[in-house]
């Protein structure tokens, strides 16, 4: 390469010229391009919100964020399988710094190897808990750890070449993950053509594709904040972890830059950086009354085959300290604090974002009869829908994962015979940033008979549809659903020909009478074959008020709302 001192000749300095000239066409293009975009999203009453923002267009000389890694389009592969020889007697778990893994802290009495743990006195082996915040798939297949946690929908990743077995759900996280994104952003439709910072094939990856998925928007990978967004989708980049995320998008509003909308993490830095933003971003959503993300344990395959027994103890173990925690949570706290170096207060502020499993929600996970929160099968299904056959090629089914027996010989332990399934609401003392707005919006196109309301059970489109939203309402306790009908608004401009003006109202009151009895038409089929609670949907017709586009087929439709409790 050329020395920046040398002196160009007449040629060089034409096509330097030259290029400077196209590169400078472009970027105007591409701002004029970004600014005509129409906004996409629909408000109640038929009211548009004020476009987003358009992202700048790639600044040439913009440094890239620190804290960005390369995006990777391939899931990572694991170390081969072996079988964890535990030495000793004593078995090394790893665990991140989580309030969701207390429940093991307070049946060891601790990290550290402990004879007076419930592990050792009921089953005789010791346990070591190690802290780590690095991924442990690795360690875990190769048979250096014994057993660690992760969330059901990493599973999914993975897939087959993760040699591990669960045994057991741990728990929900409760508003340990959310969503931050500047303060004109409302609801998740309004991310359509933006770009989010996220931990790649982690939890909120997948919490934020979820959401994606039920908006109906498609999620690209962008290799960097240079990369032009695609205007069609949910746009995402990637960070060493949730907690770098949201410094890179804290630092990319201090900066004046819009390149980023938002970002996808963990608490506290989720509140922080909301809090540090000045008013510019605020917390969009949190999985506090959304239960997809749940905790798992999960064990090295090859030690759990030779070793039941010993899977069997840290399941009971397990499932004790978490009853020990949600029943006495005082004779927890210390172990729980002095494990994460937290104090008392930080302690208990923590555990109240967690919901640690008990037997029977356990059985309820497993089964898929949980009816306030995710299921395995539901949740591990939806990540790979989520992620995509470009991610997960050659996807596996979760019941390869699956050893419920130690769970199952459990159920007559004195100490969980009498527990319930307790999953509700936790709802907000303070008014929410979000209260009154949708968290998303779904089309659903139900197919009726011609002019009439009533609809058609035998066709698969129409179940598959009312299984969705039964679905929304099944994983969020507390949430509601609204259902906005809507009709073809094409024969207008007939119905003026036929009888002018006051033809056209009396059609259109037709037509809001016709919307209205379909979105009452699905609340019915929704109570009646799908078990939801009719307090929980509502129904509104809206006629040809609000048309989603051109096309007939886009009009004759029920925009599907969903109101998460925050």
């Amino acid at each position: 390469m050329q020395d920046s001192s040398q002196r160009l000749t007449g040629l060089g300095k034409s096509l330097v010229a030259l290029v400077v000239m196209v590169l400078i066409g472009s970027g105007i293009w591409m701002l004029v391009r970004d600014k005509g975009a129409p906004g996409r999203d629909g408000q109640p009453g038929g009211t548009q919100p004020p476009a987003p923002t358009p992202a700048d267009p790639p600044a040439l000389d913009a440094p890239l964020p620190e804290g960005l890694v390369e995006t990777q389009t391939e899931i990572p592969r694991l170390a081969p399988a072996t079988a964890c020889q535990p030495k000793d007697g004593v078995l090394e778990v790893e665990l991140s710094e989580y309030a969701g893994y207390a429940g093991l802290i307070a049946a060891n009495g601790g990290l550290a190897p402990n004879p007076e743990s419930i592990f050792a006195k009921k089953y005789g082996f010791r346990v070591k808990l190690a802290l780590s915040e690095a991924e442990s798939w690795n360690a875990l297949n190769s048979g250096r750890l014994a057993a660690s946690a992760t969330t059901a929908d990493v599973l999914a990743v993975y897939g087959r070449q993760f040699e591990v077995s669960v045994p057991a759900l741990i728990g929900y996280s409760r508003g340990a993950d959310g969503i931050v994104v500047r303060s004109d952003i409302k609801r998740v439709n309004q991310l359509r053509g933006r770009t989010l910072a996220t931990a790649q094939f982690t939890e909120a990856d997948f919490f934020i594709r979820y959401l994606a998925q039920e908006a109906g928007m498609p999620v690209r990978m962008l290799g960097s904040l240079q990369d032009a967004p695609d205007a069609d989708a949910l746009n995402l980049v990637f960070c060493e972890d949730g907690f770098v995320a949201g410094d890179v998008f804290l630092a990319e509003l201090k900066a004046g830059r819009s390149r980023l909308a938002g970002f996808v993490g963990w608490a506290p830095t989720t509140t922080e950086v909301a809090q540090q933003s000045g008013g510019k971003a605020h917390v969009l959503a949190t999985n506090r009354n959304l239960l997809i993300v749940a905790d798992v344990l999960v064990v090295n395959r090859g030690f759990a085959q030779q070793n039941p027994e010993m899977v069997k103890g840290l399941v009971h173990g397990l499932l004790e300290g978490n009853r020990i925690v949600r029943d006495t949570p005082n004779a927890a706290i210390d172990a729980v604090a002095g494990a994460f170096k937290w104090t008392r207060e930080k302690a208990t502020a923590e555990l109240a974002k967690v919901h640690l499993a008990n037997h029977p929600e356990n059985l309820a996970f497993f089964s898929g009869q949980i009816d306030a929160a995710g299921s395995f099968s539901g949740i591990y299904s939806s990540s790979i829908y989520s992620y995509g056959p470009g991610l997960i090629r050659s996807p596996v089914d979760g019941d390869r994962f699956l050893d419920l027996s130690a769970l199952k010989s459990l159920a007559a332990e004195p100490a969980f015979k009498d527990q319930k399934v307790a999953i509700a609401p936790i709802r907000s003392s303070a008014p929410s940033a979000v209260e009154g707005d949708p968290l998303l919006s779904k089309d659903i196109r139900f197919l009726f008979e011609p002019n009439s309301a009533k609809l058609d059970m035998q066709n698969p489109e129409n179940l598959r549809n009312l299984d969705s939203l039964r679905d929304l309402l099944r994983i969020s306790p507390g949430s509601t659903i609204l259902l906005r009908g809507h009709v073809d608004n094409a024969m207008i401009a007939e119905f003026r020909k036929q009888g002018g003006e006051a033809f056209v109202r009396q059609m259109a009151l037709k037509a809001m009478e016709l919307s209205k009895n379909r979105a009452a038409e699905i609340k019915r089929a929704l109570v009646e074959t799908r078990g939801c609670d009719a307090a929980r949907i509502e129904t509104v017709g809206r006629g040809w008020e609000e048309p989603a586009g051109a096309e007939p087929e886009k009009n004759r439709r029920v925009e599907g709302q969903w109101f998460t409790v925050e």
